[in-house]
């Protein structure tokens, strides 16, 4: 039986719902007869999967593609990230004046530096000097199908390795300024009464930190980190700019050959949403499910 505080919430959740219906048939209605758009939704499907005339196989189109390349570069974005970030939180929290200065000015810097910035210096001028340098292009075009197939799979082709990589970086460090903030804040967060009754057990400071104040910490902060590597898959479409073909990038050419605007923006926020979305609602059960055992 409903009690007032479930029925409550019951009919804010159906308010809420109808105006989501009513927001979303106002704009089509307005679109259709204020604008005279012609939507074109029959057109989608054929970009993302396509009928090789040649094989007669059905293969990925573009936007799939995109959506591969985006889970790609934020996965790897996301790993690079929780490393650095956990590192320099460690340093920030409990390492020596130089360890914390390196830390804080790392931080700071990065915080204080729009994401988009952050990407162009790093391609432009970062990338070219090093990336360039090691002719890893070269040495993929140059490597057997095996190979290259390989790297593809888990990174990009020979045309795109270096921007590829540069992306993974900028994205990576930036990420982890916001991930050293979270570790630290759970390294501090731990009573002093845990490291002194490890201590009083023999533990040296070196295993106390990694055997007990390291563990707790990452439970702590596992749902912090877990909205952040959410929001680096958002992040993840202001590589389009340095022609990284993920899936901002790809549905801005679609657009430019096509004009289907409304219905490609449309698309790929719903594509976004899809990876996005089953990962927040995962973290808040997983939060709620903690919660409720404390």
């Amino acid at each position: 039986m409903l009690n007032k505080k479930s029925l409550k919430f019951t009919i804010i959740d159906i308010a809420v719902i109808t105006f989501i219906i009513a927001a979303i048939f106002l704009f089509f209605s307005r679109m259709s007869s204020a604008l005279d758009y012609k939507w074109r939704w029959d057109a989608m499907p054929s970009y993302f999967f396509f009928l090789d005339a040649a094989t007669g196989k059905l293969k990925a189109n573009i936007l799939v593609k995109g959506f591969a390349t985006t889970v790609k570069l934020s996965f790897w974005a996301t790993l690079l990230g929780f490393l650095l970030g956990t590192i320099s939180g460690v340093m920030g929290a409990k390492g020596s004046f130089e360890q914390r200065f390196v830390s804080r000015t790392y931080v700071e810097t990065i915080r204080n530096i729009p994401s988009l910035v952050l990407v162009i210096i790093f391609y432009y001028f970062v990338s070219s000097q090093f990336l360039d340098a090691l002719y890893l292009d070269k040495w993929l075009r140059s490597s057997s199908q095996t190979v290259q197939q390989i790297v593809g799979f888990l990174f990009s082709g020979p045309g795109q390795i270096n921007s590829f990589l540069s992306a993974v970086v900028a994205l990576g460090i930036y990420e982890g300024a916001y991930v050293s903030e979270i570790v630290r804040g759970g390294i501090i967060s731990i009573p002093d009464s845990q490291w002194e009754a490890s201590w009083s057990i023999g533990l040296s400071r070196q295993k106390t930190f990694l055997l007990v104040i390291l563990p707790q910490t990452f439970r702590r902060v596992a749902f912090p980190l877990a909205g952040q590597f959410i929001s680096t898959i958002k992040d993840s479409a202001i590589v389009s700019v340095i022609s990284i073909q993920e899936l901002t990038f790809q549905g801005m050419e679609l657009m430019s050959t096509t004009f289907l605007t409304f219905e490609i923006w449309i698309t790929i926020t719903f594509l976004y949403f899809t990876l996005t979305f089953p990962l927040s609602r995962s973290v808040a059960f997983l939060e709620k499910k903690y919660a409720l055992k404390q």
